[in-house]
This record gives structure tokens, sequence and C-alpha cells, in this order.
């Protein structure tokens, strides 16, 4: 049976709670944590085994030992958010550390699969474009972008 809601919150479903920034860097801890912490633990936690301050409005994800439920801790400008998951079934795939690391760093997709049940380690990560090499002689000056020109290796005078 679908969740229902007061009128009020009707006009909001098409719009997102968080929306990061391309400048938000995305912190998952290592190791298990103890999902009893709430802001103050989390906030010690951030900023003692991270080594990060947590006022600096990135985003920290915390899991526990059997990996099915998750905290995040992140600071909007004038508090601190800390949300929560569990999971009815199944457990976060969370992704394996190098030696010695404390923190992983996630991009904004990888935080989403995570949250979807994706394995980052089986996930790769293809190349979308590829440079090629063209010959200014072939292509027109109307073909060539000036406004984005390093897109299109373009010979200068000394190598003419």
């Amino acid at each position: 049976m679908p969740l229902r809601c007061s009128g009020w919150c009707k006009p909001w479903r098409r719009y997102r709670v968080f929306g990061f920034g391309a400048a938000t860097r995305i912190y998952l801890a290592v190791g298990a944590t103890d999902m009893r912490k709430g802001f103050e633990g989390l906030y010690g936690l951030v900023r003692d085994r991270l080594q990060c301050q947590p006022l600096s409005g990135h985003v920290f994800l915390f899991c526990n030992a059997q990996r099915n439920r998750l905290k995040l801790l992140v600071w909007d400008g004038s508090g601190l958010w800390v949300c929560a998951k569990k999971l009815s079934k199944g457990r976060f795939r969370w992704p394996q550390p190098q030696r010695g690391e404390v923190k992983v760093i996630l991009s904004q997709e990888e935080l989403a699969m995570l949250l979807g049940g994706i394995d980052l380690n089986q996930a790769h990560r293809r190349r979308s474009w590829y440079r090629s090499q063209i010959d200014n002689d072939e292509v027109g000056p109307d073909r060539i972008n000036t406004a984005q020109n390093d897109c299109i290796p373009q010979l200068s005078s000394a190598t003419k």
C-alpha cells in the first residue's frame, strides 16, 4: 500500500530534497560505525577519524557492520542533517578501500548507484568521449567552434 500524504505535500513530490552541487564531495567512512550515534557522535567521527571539517558542506556516509543501515551527515549552511536508511532485504555494497585508507571519495553518480543497490566494485567506468586528431586542412573554418577551441586540436603557426 503506497504512503499517502495530506494535501500540502502533493505539489512538492516532483522536487528533490537534496541538491548537491558539483563542488560537494561525498566521503564514505571505511569500516563499521555504531548506528546509535547521532549528530554529535557522527560530527566527532568526521572530525577525528576522517580528518575532515564537518561544517564544510560535504557529505559523509556511515554504515553498520551488517551493511544494512546507512547514515548520511551533511551541513546545509544553517544546520546539520542526519539522514538514515535501513534496508529491509539485502546489503549495501560498500566499496573496498585501499590499504590504510579511512575514507573513500565517491562521485554523485556512485552515491546514487550505492543507494540504488548497485555494486560499485563491479561497475566499470566507460569513456564517454574520445579525442581524435583532425587535420585542419580537411576541416573548413566554419566547422571549427571558436568558443570551445580546446575541443579541436588546432595547429599553431610555429608547427605549420
